[in-house]
């Protein structure tokens, strides 16, 4: 928006120095017409000379012998003839100008007003979402409040007993704060569910299936939902208890458990599906490759493995997005993901992207000239390199 408002501001100063210019070219147009003006008062007195002209008094032969007063009234008729011609044509291309000016004006009053109300929505929006992922937090805390109570009250009782703690049951009460400090930024950063589940539709058409859809890292249960809404037969799991609270109070099937355990507790080749969003960057190389060699072992045959992951290539994602989350253990390019689902055996492996950048992206220029072509080349690339799109998925299918 920003590039079209500095466009548009161009385009109006261009056309109101093209009217200035035109004005002043007017101007001196009527000011060398009052000059033949001026000549044209004084030619009778050259004819004339001092007195009257007599009825009688010779006059010149014109064709053959004009006399120099009717030479001076013939140029000057003939230079104001030119001057009238050349200011009407200045005057209806100052009109010309004059509408381009105006509609320029409107043009940019347009984008600013535009601008200025998609500023405060945007801001509203912003606050909007604000206010409600600090609703969901103060919700989620509400939640865990009564059950950290009741752990801490059995603490105490055993402290009164003098009986000393174990290791579990102190752990149950600060791993459940960790899930809690985690669900509440997945909250703030992640987006809301509704947005996350109309970027996660484009990945439904790869499970057509009747067989159960396990979706790795289920988090606040999205794609689950989806599945859901659309008859597929799903569970979901997640290390964080949180999340799975949140999903089973919605009605999700899901539990609490690693990902390598719990692909393993199913029967090769039972699996109609495997799904996993924004989880392979938290993982260690060796534990990723084991997860995609187990989901291969326990796909059907063609069964789809889809993960989805933030997108190194773009380093916006990098700056903005993944940076963002500590928890990161580190990116992953997606030639290498491709490469590792086609190591462990998965056919038609494909790379989509997802969630363009493209309000962030650099403008190009209208291509007027050979330079401004070079320009919007340049530009494509580092729009490549910048700001590309967020997400990316590494798709497989399993064939025989």
């Amino acid at each position: 928006m920003k590039r079209t408002l500095e466009g548009l501001s161009h385009r109006r100063q261009e056309k109101e120095k093209e009217l200035s210019d035109k004005l002043a070219r007017l101007q001196e147009l009527s000011q060398a017409l009052e000059g033949i003006h001026s000549t044209l008062e004084t030619l009778p007195s050259l004819t004339q000379g001092e007195g009257s002209v007599r009825d009688d008094s010779p006059r010149p032969n014109i064709d053959t012998e004009p006399a120099p007063a009717l030479q001076q009234l013939h140029a000057a008729m003939q230079r104001q003839l030119e001057l009238s011609r050349e200011a009407m044509a200045a005057q209806i291309d100052l009109a010309r100008t004059q509408n381009e000016l105006m509609e320029a004006y409107d043009k940019e009053w347009d984008a600013l007003s535009s601008n200025h109300v998609g500023m405060i929505f945007k801001s509203m929006e912003w606050r909007i979402d604000k206010l409600k992922a600090s609703c969901d937090d103060a919700a989620l805390l509400m939640k865990n409040y009564v059950q950290l109570r009741e752990q801490l009250q059995r603490l105490l009782a055993a402290l009164e007993g003098k009986d000393l703690p174990t290791p579990a049951q102190v752990r149950s009460i600060s791993a459940p704060l960790e899930d809690i400090v985690y669900a509440g930024f997945e909250n703030r950063h992640r987006g809301s569910e509704q947005d996350v589940k109309k970027q996660q539709e484009i990945y439904l058409p790869y499970f057509q299936t009747e067989r159960t859809v396990l979706d790795l890292g289920c988090g606040r249960g999205e794609f689950l939902d989806l599945l859901s809404q659309n008859n597929i037969p799903a569970e979901g799991m997640d290390i964080n208890e949180q999340m799975i609270a949140i999903c089973r109070e919605r009605g999700l099937n899901c539990r609490t458990g690693d990902i390598l355990e719990s692909l393993a507790s199913y029967a090769d080749g039972s699996l109609g599906g495997v799904f996993s969003s924004q989880v392979v960057e938290h993982l260690r190389p060796d534990y990723l490759r084991r997860m995609v060699d187990l989901a291969y072992a326990k796909l059907a045959e063609s069964g789809c493995l889809v993960l989805e992951t933030l997108n190194p290539a773009s380093v916006f994602t990098l700056v903005h997005v993944y940076f963002l989350d500590i928890t990161h253990q580190q990116p992953v390019h997606p030639r290498a993901l491709e490469f590792l689902l086609e190591s462990a055996g998965f056919q038609d492996v494909e790379i989509r992207y997802s969630s363009p950048l493209d309000e962030e992206a650099l403008q190009a220029l209208p291509p007027e000239s050979e330079a401004a072509a070079v320009l919007n080349r340049n530009l494509d690339k580092l729009n490549q390199l910048l700001f590309s799109p967020v997400n990316y998925a590494a798709i497989g299918r399993k064939v025989g």
